[in-house]
């Protein structure tokens, strides 16, 4: 035991006690692996592609100038569930199918059809008529220009004679069939292009296919050649004509214009080796590849044609797209979208038009019987009394609409506009950014 100098002994330290309850405090916890949440599982599954029935014989129709007919909710109801509506599906969806896994250029690898050509050809002569309607001088506007509708006009004088070079078997047909051509470009009293019209070219090739002008064989050159044909079409009428935007609500975001590219386009890079849904953010894949995928080229156009540089500030959609883990996932999203945002929206179907080749259900509303005026004829461009609690689809050049929000330029507009002024090459920094 220790002492003190004198001696006396030191008194014991005893080591301190400490309790379960204080040793457990003081201990590391231990690591316990997190588990793996498991993949979540989209509730609603991608809808397959439905059946494509053969052509009916012609000889058995009687064909007329195609009207709008869904004209009430009961009349959407009535589609929703009627052939035509799965009829549409088909084709389209056949369409992105025979785009799966195939470049632009796979397609001249092998003869391409005559009746594409044909086609391509017809493509080519409203381009030509662009050239002998020039458009007014709006004095620095970028709303719509009014020559648009001598455009129109010049495309109504010669859609006949192109539709006769197709083979459309008749007069009554090349009427019934030409109207879904008519409408592809843009509505005439508003100026402006939407998915309905872009639909409505997508129609046109459905009718040639129920007059067996175009069979299966030619769906990759159709998906491949012709459509995309069509986009660079309407890209240099939007840009001549300063097309507005068919609504200002954002209905998809994707485009200011277009949906379909962006489903055969994700079709197209289903299995791509390389290209992932992230590469959209990579300027050298845009460019170097921009011209023998879609879906990259509707990007790139998409980035060239605003004013503010970045995906997530012009097209939140497409930036959030990007983070999918694969083209599956993407390609299974756009069918999804296309059946809810477009065949799925009653402001949009309400334009959709039935004739012989697209019959309507039984029981479907008349627009004489509904004393409705037909679109062309009227207006404003597309009123249409929907009777569920007296809503009113209007088109307004002044305020807002019930379906088409309020009027608004087109950034095409903008672009063209500053490329006038000598600022093309300038973006427009986002505040805090």
């Amino acid at each position: 035991m220790p002492t003190t100098t004198i001696g006396t002994p030191l008194p014991s330290r005893s080591k301190p006690v400490h309790s379960d309850k204080s040793q457990n405090l003081n201990r590391l916890p231990r690591l316990v692996p997190r588990k793996k949440a498991p993949p979540q599982q989209n509730p609603l599954p991608a809808p397959p592609t439905p059946r494509l029935n053969p052509p009916v014989d012609p000889r058995n129709l009687h064909f007329h100038e195609p009207t709008r007919r869904i004209l009430s909710p009961h009349d959407y109801k009535l589609f929703q569930a009627s052939s035509t509506y799965n009829l549409v599906l088909s084709f389209i969806f056949s369409l992105s199918e025979a785009a799966a896994d195939k470049k632009i250029s796979s397609i001249y690898q092998d003869t391409i059809p005559d009746v594409i050509e044909h086609v391509l050809s017809v493509l080519s002569a409203v381009e030509e008529t662009i050239n002998r309607c020039p458009p007014a001088d709006q004095g620095g506007s970028r709303f719509g220009n009014p020559s648009f509708r001598d455009f129109l006009d010049a495309i109504a004088s010669q859609r006949s004679s192109w539709h006769s070079l197709l083979g459309v078997p008749s007069s009554p047909a090349v009427a019934e069939v030409s109207t879904y051509f008519q409408n592809s470009f843009g509505n005439r009293a508003r100026i402006d292009y939407g998915s309905g019209h872009e639909l409505n070219f997508l129609m046109w090739l459905l009718c040639l296919n129920r007059l067996s002008i175009l069979p299966p064989a030619t769906f990759p050159g159709l998906a491949l050649l012709v459509f995309p044909r069509y986009i660079k079409l309407m890209r240099t009428i939007q840009s001549t004509y300063y097309l507005e935007p068919a609504g200002s609500h954002g209905v998809w975001g994707l485009d200011d214009y277009h949906f379909l590219p962006f489903l055969f386009g994700a079709s197209q890079l289903l299995h791509h080796p390389y290209i992932r849904p992230l590469s959209i953010h990579n300027e050298l894949v845009l460019e170097e590849e921009g011209d023998e995928y879609i879906y990259l080229d509707m990007v790139r156009e998409t980035m060239a044609s605003k004013s503010v540089k970045g995906l997530k500030w012009t097209q939140p959609m497409l930036d959030d797209i990007s983070g999918a883990k694969n083209w599956e996932k993407v390609e299974q999203g756009m069918r999804r979208m296309f059946v809810k945002e477009v065949l799925g929206k009653l402001p949009v179907m309400q334009h959709f038009l039935f004739g012989s080749l697209l019959p309507a259900a039984e029981g479907m509303s008349r627009e004489e019987e509904v004393g409705v005026k037909p679109e062309e004829e009227e207006h404003e461009g597309g009123e249409v009394m929907v009777e569920d609690g007296g809503v009113k689809h209007v088109h307004r050049n002044d305020a807002w609409g019930d379906c088409c929000g309020i009027k608004i330029p087109s950034t095409v507009a903008a672009a063209q506009e500053a490329k006038k002024k000598g600022e093309e090459d300038s973006f427009r920094r986002i505040p805090f950014d």
